[in-house]
């Protein structure tokens, strides 16, 4: 089978978008890239279709070369048959693939290879044939040296029978599906860790039993953690009764000697080899589909929280609140440049509040501050309050911004480059900063991973996640576009066609040569080639270029059918961009050829109805509920203002102005069914919520939304 036939089979995909994506791809087209240049050979295919596309040919490509792979061992052996061959050839997943290859795999010493070696095997095929009418007497036969007695002769055929067994590749299926329909997951508390402060979070798994297919992904990550520290003992159980019962069935054809120790090499089969393996097997299997749904969820959220509302180009003063060390105060210009720093310090031990409401309100001054932004860790909502007393001459919006990941940023080899001369304290106010000015431009540069808005990061498949996490934050700062002449390497080297090493590139250029001109110009940048600026320029913008259609998302390539559209409607090129009506009286099919179709023209008039628009929402200022200063002053019933910082499987963790955030269980997100949290509410959302119940004692607190 082609890898074309593999991912329309396993899609559902029509046959001349995934081939014709499959050829782009073997262009290294990038997804961002085919998804909003290349409609037409797609068939309008999204970025979710494109990347389905691009798992499953990594799919196909992992299965083709472990097929090699064991064709290569079989031939080696020399047991490869044009049987067996076809079989392999045709296999198309990976456990039927190793099901075929399991007789013929190198095996460490087993019992049943000594067996072999002691002369065993004709004994176990007599036993097998189920015609020997005394298998015990017949067993004196095969007594030697190694062998002493009958009893030990029909032992070792009976370890030969089990490998035999187990090695059936219809038995082997026939246990998945009971596995599959019919697992229980059970756990047992580790008696000495019963009474462990650290236990106590997974107490409620110390006794625990459900169905494996229907524990859902955050349950069972909280049980193969508990294990993995040492807290509880996990096993997954079914009917073993009936699964041997199914097994004498295929094997055993009538009662008698014979079918005696094939019961019992059943048996041993199933208790030393099927068993073990394949429950293994199948919580590996849920393990990954436990993996995949939290992957899922955190590149929900982090794409939500990258695609959060920016302030824009405004001058900011940010504070990273503390109470013994200080405040740190930076001034920032528009461009997020660092103008001024120092430290205040309003709170205990010294208390300066005067003092620091001095030096803000002289500071916002001296800079012509527009907005302040407060990191909403330790002493926010006191630094929040303090703000809020000082009587500003203009103006000023006051916004808490998350810190969270603030402190990998600050500690890290991109903040040391920007910021050598200053400490991780002051890198760290920056990014505050930074992140209410714009924060794709600034999270970027923080791993994905350390910004805490996942569930169960650190339990799940690693490569996956990240591979995930990059592909969500690739294709955020492709769907917003990024200005060239401003931004950061780390945003730069996300734009398609990129990567880290161009984007330095870039950097080194802009700084040598001054900013870019025109999207042309890009092509000078050393070893940015043709192929790269293709996939490239769509994304990168250029503010007061001579060209408008520099400044957004209309490829290069499209620029002469857009002067031809502006010609034939006897304007400009500048004069129809954000002319509506004119915009929507064009005739698209008029513009249509083989190469470009009314995807691409729709998606070009709506562009020049408005360049460059960022497809976020702009950044609102919030207040939480004045009153709740400790979870001591929330109540059962109250209703209260409260920041969404983190979505899971099984709801919402709110913020609602205090050190605890609240959860919105599923169940408490609307009035009927939820099966999906994100479909009722989205990271930063703003939101009310009734207090359901407190729990002071654990440091809980139930909510439900209002709205």
């Amino acid at each position: 089978m082609e890898v074309l036939q593999y991912v329309i089979k396993s899609s559902g995909l029509s046959e001349k978008g995934v081939k014709n994506t499959l050829d782009l791809l073997n262009e290294d087209c990038t997804l961002p890239f085919i998804a909003r240049y290349r409609k037409e050979a797609t068939g309008g295919l999204d970025e979710v279709a494109i990347g389905e596309i691009i798992e499953l040919k990594e799919q196909f490509e992992t299965l083709e070369k472990r097929k090699k792979s064991i064709l290569k061992s079989l031939e080696e052996q020399d047991v490869l048959t044009s049987e067996l061959n076809d079989k392999i050839e045709k296999t198309q997943d990976l456990t039927t693939l190793e099901d075929l290859y399991l007789p013929y795999k190198k095996k460490r010493k087993t019992k049943a290879e000594t067996a072999r070696v002691n002369g065993l095997e004709p004994l176990a095929k007599i036993i097998m044939s189920q015609n020997a009418q005394d298998p015990e007497g017949l067993a004196h036969r095969y007594t030697n040296k190694e062998v002493p007695d009958a009893q030990s002769a029909l032992e070792g055929a009976r370890h030969i029978i089990a490998e035999w067994i187990n090695e059936r590749a219809d038995i082997r299926n026939n246990i998945r599906e009971q596995l599959k329909r019919f697992a229980t997951i059970e756990t047992k508390v580790v008696k000495k860790m019963a009474n462990d402060e650290k236990a106590q979070k997974f107490r409620d798994y110390f006794d625990w039993s459900e169905s494996l297919s229907r524990c859902p992904s955050h349950r069972l990550l909280a049980i193969l953690r508990a294990e993995n520290e040492g807290y509880i003992r996990v096993k997954v159980v079914i009917d073993d009764v009936r699964a041997l019962d199914k097994i004498e069935r295929k094997l055993i054809r009538s009662r008698g000697d014979s079918a005696t120790q094939i019961e019992l090499a059943i048996k041993d089969a199933y208790k030393r080899l099927l068993f073990p393996a394949l429950s293994n097997e199948r919580l590996s299997e849920a393990k990954k589909t436990a993996d995949e749904t939290a992957i899922q969820v955190f590149a929900k959220n982090l794409k939500q929280l990258l695609l959060g509302s920016p302030l824009g180009e405004k001058r900011i003063l940010a504070l990273d609140p503390g109470f013994r060390t200080g405040c740190k105060l930076v001034c920032l210009d528009a461009q997020g440049q660092l103008l001024h720093n120092e430290t205040i310090y309003p709170h205990a031990p010294k208390n300066d509040d005067t003092g620091a409401i001095k030096k803000i309100s002289s500071l916002t001054d001296a800079y012509k501050i527009e907005a302040i932004a407060i990191g909403n860790g330790t002493a926010s909502r006191e630094t929040e309050r303090l703000v809020k007393r000082i009587h500003f001459k203009n103006a000023i919006e006051v916004f808490v911004v998350s810190e969270a990941g603030a402190s990998i940023y600050s500690a890290s080899k991109i903040a040391r480059d920007e910021f050598p001369n200053y400490d991780v304290t002051v890198r760290g106010a920056v990014s505050i900063g930074r992140r209410l000015q714009d924060p794709l431009a600034e999270l970027v540069k923080i791993d994905a991973k350390s910004i805490g808005v996942g569930q169960y990061q650190h339990d799940v498949d690693q490569t996956a996640l990240q591979k995930s996490l990059d592909q969500t934050v690739e294709n955020c700062v492709n769907a917003v576009g990024v200005n060239i002449n401003t931004a950061s390497a780390p945003l730069l080297s996300y734009v398609s066609g990129i990567g880290s090493k161009l984007a330095e590139g870039v950097v080194r250029f802009r700084e040598s040569e001054g900013p870019f001109k025109t999207r042309q110009e890009i092509k000078k940048v050393p070893r940015l080639g043709g192929k790269a600026f293709v996939q490239a320029a769509g994304f990168l913008r250029i503010t007061g270029a001579e060209n408008p259609l520099d400044n957004s998302s209309v490829h290069p390539e499209r620029y002469k059918l857009v002067a031809s559209i502006a010609k034939d409607q006897k304007v400009s090129v500048a004069e129809m961009i954000g002319n509506t009506s004119l915009l929507k009286s064009i005739d698209l099919q008029k513009y249509v050829t083989d190469e470009v179709g009314l995807p691409t023209l729709t998606d070009i008039i709506r562009e020049l109805e408005k360049p460059g628009l960022d497809i976020r929402e702009k950044a609102k200022v919030f207040t939480f509920n004045q009153n709740i200063r400790t979870i001591e002053d929330v109540q059962p019933g109250q209703l209260l203002p409260g920041i969404v910082n983190n979505v899971t499987a099984f709801g919402a963790f709110v913020d609602i102005g205090i050190k605890e955030s609240g959860l919105i269980h599923i169940s408490n997100l609307a009035d009927g069914y939820v099966s999906d949290v994100s479909a009722h509410v989205r990271l930063q959302q703003q939101v009310i919520v009734k207090v359901l119940e407190v729990d002071i004692a654990r440091k809980r607190i139930q909510l439900k939304l209002e709205k």
